[in-house]
């Protein structure tokens, strides 16, 4: 056997460990999730049978909802079918709009996930570059002109952001369209397939739907981009800070390395590790945190969905889409970890 493929033997292990360590993590975050939602739909002051059967129903009819629902068995029982359910993506029925809820969190995650992805890439394109140009001209003009942007977007409530815009965008100077996805003369000349309309329209040479879908989305999308760039390019600022008072780059610049090429390969390389996972929880928390936003703006997707299923007491549909978005949190991080240990070498060599 050569040194080469005994190498290759030791490290086998190692990842072999690691792949296992990683998939016992998951699994215990999952399960503490099913866990939690299940605590939380039995803490709520909501009674299931009520919201099934409605409070004029007679008792035996409540008795009979009362056992079908399990509610008499013991609370690890409940837990146990709960759980056998959730992972085959049965959440049960909506009280709201009487269909599973699997089919409604399919439906109104498409919406949301469109508008998020949209909005992170408005604020990282633009974040980066303004947390760049903070850092290198630090107490400058424009470093300043950065940190008051990027309060005004973290003080400033959402949304009333939203209402502004619409006020001025939409009401006054008509540059986007109103609240909404698409106009309804647009909604049946292109077939869902994704349920990403920007992407359907577009792959199936809709112009006329996909111009009015980005005239939809354009608002909001840059509202939540606003707020994710605010974070991002302060996040970027510190970062690079930290990078520019290194060794190595004093050394370029003692070597005669271009000022370009110092900042925007040498220091931002290594600043992009950690700006990886931020981008990574700006992305969930516009998944999760765009309530205000999809209210504001009518938007069909998942915050909406929640906000009204909180409003009629539809506890197994809140349940489910916290269950999605804690599912959705847990892959970003993951996601985020190996593109972590893909920048960083120093990582790869510890596997």
């Amino acid at each position: 056997m050569t040194i080469q493929s005994e190498g290759r033997a030791s490290a086998l292990p190692g990842w072999l460990f690691k792949l296992g360590k990683l998939t016992a993590t998951v699994a215990f975050t999952l399960f503490g999730l099913l866990l939690v939602t299940f605590l939380i739909g039995r803490v709520v002051p909501v009674d299931p049978v009520l919201s099934v059967v409605g409070d004029r129903a007679s008792p035996s009819t409540y008795e009979k909802v009362y056992l079908e629902l399990g509610l008499d068995r013991p609370l690890y029982e409940q837990f146990y079918l709960y759980a056998k359910k959730a992972v085959t993506g049965d959440f049960g029925e909506s009280l709201l709009t009487k269909k599973p809820i699997i089919s409604d969190l399919a439906r109104a995650f498409p919406a949301t996930l469109e508008l998020a992805t949209v909005g992170i890439i408005i604020g990282t394109l633009l974040g980066i570059p303004a947390g760049v140009w903070a850092a290198v001209r630090q107490g400058r003009l424009i470093d300043q002109l950065v940190r008051i942007f990027g309060l005004v977007g973290y003080s400033a409530p959402i949304f009333w952001l939203g209402l502004m815009g619409l006020l001025l965008f939409y009401a006054k100077w008509e540059l986007v369209a109103g609240p909404g996805r698409i106009d309804i003369s647009y909604e049946y000349s292109f077939t869902s397939t994704t349920g990403l309309m920007l992407l359907d329209t577009a792959m199936q040479g809709q112009w006329a739907a996909f111009r009015n879908v980005v005239s939809h989305i354009a608002l909001p999308a840059c509202l939540l981009g606003y707020l994710s760039m605010a974070y991002i390019a302060r996040m970027t600022r510190s970062f690079m800070l930290n990078e520019l008072a290194q060794e190595y780059v004093v050394t370029a610049r003692v070597k005669g390395v271009a000022e370009w090429r110092i900042i925007w390969v040498h220091a931002l390389r290594n600043a992009a590790v950690p700006l990886v996972t931020v981008i990574a929880l700006s992305y969930a928390n516009l998944l999760e945190g765009s309530v205000l936003t999809e209210t504001v703006f009518a938007w069909p997707g998942l915050g909406q969905y929640l906000t009204n299923s909180l409003q009629n007491a539809d506890m197994n549909a809140v349940l489910g889409g916290t269950l999605l978005i804690g599912i959705v949190f847990v892959g970003l991080n993951i996601f985020s970890d190996l593109l972590y240990t893909l920048l960083d070498p120093r990582v790869r060599t510890r596997l």
